[in-house]
């Protein structure tokens, strides 16, 4: 048995589980490491701001307003933060449905990455919100009908959301040795994997079937109907980016996590995720250049918007590409790291540019974030990791699962 999964094991079974959950609550690692000394004056400098933010409205922390509704809360937090964590699905259709098990030591991780995403990523959206408690709407169809895009995102997000967490379960329940919940989840966890996968390609093309209805309002160059496709296009190599920084990243955080064997294994998967990703950006470049000649888009190059439409899509797609076939060809993993932050700010600038830079490009007052919006931004994402580390350094997520779990895989 992993010697490291011992002492929790040993604990469960020795007092009960609020005791059990209570020992849990210790830090383990150092407390003034430069990650929390850098990260905790701004959580609560930004729960300061998210309490004014409800105590005084919406519009004392932020440059929102009726003619700009959605800014860098939705364009960051939610739209780009969907499209970083469809590494999920994408890994969970890999070692489930095509049975490539050698990313299966990696799975977990991921995993536990998509479902803290989502869930920090929707409280995000409250935040948004004028009147949060009003969110109810979205799931229920009143005011909108159930024919709305935005209810069946809603609901895309919930059940996806729930599908994440069931395929999570088994380590949860290996961290509280509970042997029965683990065989009736791993019983049902096939279903929650072909149900995810499911849905998560379906609200990946609803978020780009939302800006469908603001053709008038997004320059030409990134509006089209083929918005869904792309957005599902682009979460393939934008959430497998992602694993591959978060894996480099995680590696070093949490080596005493890992076996042996997992260290011989990490340069292979890399490459492996390399492959796949310069072939989805090969697939995604290849639709927009038939969107652009389709659009008969060759009047807008010429202007300032045109000129940035080629920034992001040489600079953020074809450099990448290349980098990930290069890379996967000649074995090198420092470039692959390199392409994978290249290629997550390509997202993140696509993302921003439909939702906020290129939305209503031509009006006369333009949108800037504040500084409080900024901080509230990075306060989710330092939450979102403390709580993924606390996770990480306490149930079997990146170490071997306890050995009467293991028959069950």
């Amino acid at each position: 048995m992993n010697t490291l999964s011992q002492p929790i094991e040993t604990k469960a079974k020795q007092g009960n589980f609020f005791t059990f959950l209570l020992a849990e609550m210790k830090p383990k690692g150092p407390i003034f490491s430069p990650f929390n000394i850098i990260s905790f004056p701004i959580m609560m400098l930004g729960l300061v701001i998210i309490f004014l933010r409800f105590k005084n409205g919406i519009g004392s922390v932020t440059n929102l307003s009726q003619d700009v509704p959605w800014g860098l809360w939705i364009g960051f937090d939610v739209v780009t933060g969907v499209a970083f964590a469809g590494g999920a699905y994408i890994l969970v259709f890999m070692v489930n449905i095509l049975n490539l098990k050698k990313y299966k030591p990696i799975l977990r991780i991921t995993v536990l990455n998509g479902f803290l995403a989502y869930l920090f990523y929707s409280a995000a959206l409250l935040l948004d919100l004028g009147r949060p408690l009003n969110v109810i709407n979205v799931v229920i169809g009143n005011n909108y009908g159930v024919s709305s895009v935005l209810f069946l995102v809603g609901w895309h997000f919930l059940l996806y959301m729930l599908a994440l967490l069931i395929e999570f379960s088994p380590a949860i329940a290996e961290w509280m040795n509970a042997r029965k919940l683990h065989r009736f989840i791993s019983a049902i966890s096939m279903g929650a994997v072909i149900f995810g996968i499911t849905l998560s390609v379906l609200h990946q093309s609803g978020i780009g079937a939302l800006f469908l209805m603001a053709k008038d309002k997004i320059h030409p160059l990134w509006y089209n109907s083929y918005m869904p496709i792309l957005f599902v296009v682009s979460s393939v190599f934008a959430g497998i980016s992602m694993i591959i920084l978060e894996g480099s990243i995680s590696r070093k955080v949490f080596s005493d996590q890992l076996d042996e064997s997992d260290h011989h294994s990490h340069d292979n998967i890399m490459l492996g995720l390399a492959k796949i990703c310069s072939l989805g950006m090969f697939a995604y470049f290849s639709l927009l250049v038939l969107v652009f000649i389709h659009q008969k888009n060759w009047q807008y190059i010429a202007s300032p918007m045109g000129s940035w439409y080629l920034v992001e899509v040489i600079g953020f797609v074809v450099v990448p590409m290349l980098m990930f076939f290069l890379s996967y060809r000649y074995h090198s993993l420092t470039w692959i790291k390199i392409a994978s932050v290249i290629t997550l700010l390509g997202i993140m600038l696509n993302r921003m540019n439909i939702s906020i830079i290129a939305f209503r490009w031509d009006a006369a007052v333009r949108y800037v974030p504040t500084w409080q919006e900024a901080i509230v931004t990075l306060t989710i994402i330092f939450i979102e990791l403390w709580v993924l580390r606390w996770i990480v350094r306490r149930m079997p997520v990146l170490r071997a699962s306890p050995e009467w779990a293991r028959g069950s895989h």
